[in-house]
């Protein structure tokens, strides 16, 4: 199983930026990124398909998340820019055993049983 290790997050006020890390201990299909804000359901905003590098997000956020990968360091990279407080919550990257579909997770409110999940980070937009 990999395991996934994410680093980042912290406190900007709105429109700045932040960059979260998730470094993978293996090979994998594809990375997503969710995002859990308090009391509300854990939802995926991004991902990236490592077979032809094609990234998907959430609408709520096209435009201004970008995901980039480092394949050296099995590192995938959550770049959130023009940051809003809606924005807010708990950031997990996650990964499954099997491929899967990664516009699907981002265009659905899941459960996706994944088999990895990184610890979380806390994002926190100030208005």
């Amino acid at each position: 199983q990999v395991q996934l290790v994410e680093t980042g997050g912290g406190l900007v006020q709105a429109g700045g930026s932040l960059t979260l890390s998730c470094a993978a201990s293996g090979d994998t299909y594809a990375i997503a990124w969710f995002r859990q804000a308090p009391g509300k359901e854990r939802i995926a905003v991004s991902c990236i398909n490592f077979s032809d590098s094609k990234t998907f997000h959430r609408d709520s956020v096209k435009g201004r998340f970008t995901i980039s990968r480092e394949d050296a360091k099995k590192t995938v990279y959550l770049h959130m820019n023009s940051l809003k407080p809606e924005d807010t919550g708990v950031y997990f990257c996650a990964t499954d055993e099997s491929p899967f579909p990664c516009q699907v997770v981002v265009s659905t409110r899941g459960p996706f049983p994944f088999t990895s999940w990184s610890q979380g980070t806390q994002v926190t937009v100030s208005s």
